[in-house]
């Protein structure tokens, strides 16, 4: 099967269903480019910051469900002299996503156009994925993504595919699943789907071409990002 686009012919095997996280894979998320200028150079403390005081672990809270005002009041009777660091992880939250990677919106409209199935699976938590969510056309595209914040469970837990696979009644083996995290892709695989280490744009583009999903030919920004 042939599908045209406005870059050219995409040439079209068995159609997969193709489900994408979101963060550091379609959008750029980091909390240094909120935090970096706010510690104004000291990288050592905001290193400290984000390992001991707002870490990796503490965000996970929210991204499984938990109440940003709850978890930030938390923070603050533990820290309280990082109290405007602490609350400037969720005020200013949307300064930590700078905007989408481009060359991988490339590949999601170029799969889209080529009449793949599109879905997400993404730990976030449900408030911020609804304001990030309107900012951004892309999100369009999707036919279902399933949220760990509305879901209270997240990645790499198998349960939390079986979400969205079981409420769109996806098989695993028709499924590409493209994470940016090796947990998260572990889990996938184990459950039968074909998961993608996502590295970059470029790399995702040459994974996909592989699996004749998407053409050579077809948006150059991809190989270039």
């Amino acid at each position: 099967m042939l599908c045209v686009s406005g870059a050219g012919l995409i040439r079209v095997g068995s159609m997969k269903a193709i489900v994408f996280d979101i963060g550091n894979v379609l959008l750029y998320w980091d909390p240094r480019f909120l935090f970096e200028p706010l510690f104004e150079g000291d990288n050592k403390a905001m290193e400290t910051f984000l390992s001991d005081v707002c870490s990796i672990e503490w965000n996970e809270g929210m991204d499984a469900g938990r109440d940003w005002d709850e978890a930030i009041a938390e923070r603050i009777r533990a820290y309280p002299d990082q109290e405007r660091m602490i609350r400037a992880f969720r005020s200013r939250w949307h300064e930590m996503v700078p905007g989408p990677i481009q060359g991988s919106i490339d590949i999601l409209e170029a799969l889209h156009v080529a009449g793949h199935p599109i879905y997400g699976l993404t730990n976030f938590a449900a408030d911020t994925f609804e304001e990030t969510r309107q900012k951004y056309d892309f999100f369009s595209l999707f036919q279902d993504i399933a949220v760990s914040g509305i879901e209270k469970i997240i990645k790499p837990d198998p349960r939390f595919y079986r979400c969205l696979l079981d409420r769109n009644a996806l098989k695993p083996e028709d499924c590409i699943f493209i994470d940016d995290n090796p947990a998260n892709i572990g889990t996938g695989a184990a459950l039968g789907m074909d998961a993608i280490l996502f590295r970059s744009p470029a790399q995702l583009h040459q994974a996909l071409t592989n699996r004749g999903l998407i053409s050579p030919a077809v948006h150059a920004a991809a190989i270039s990002a």
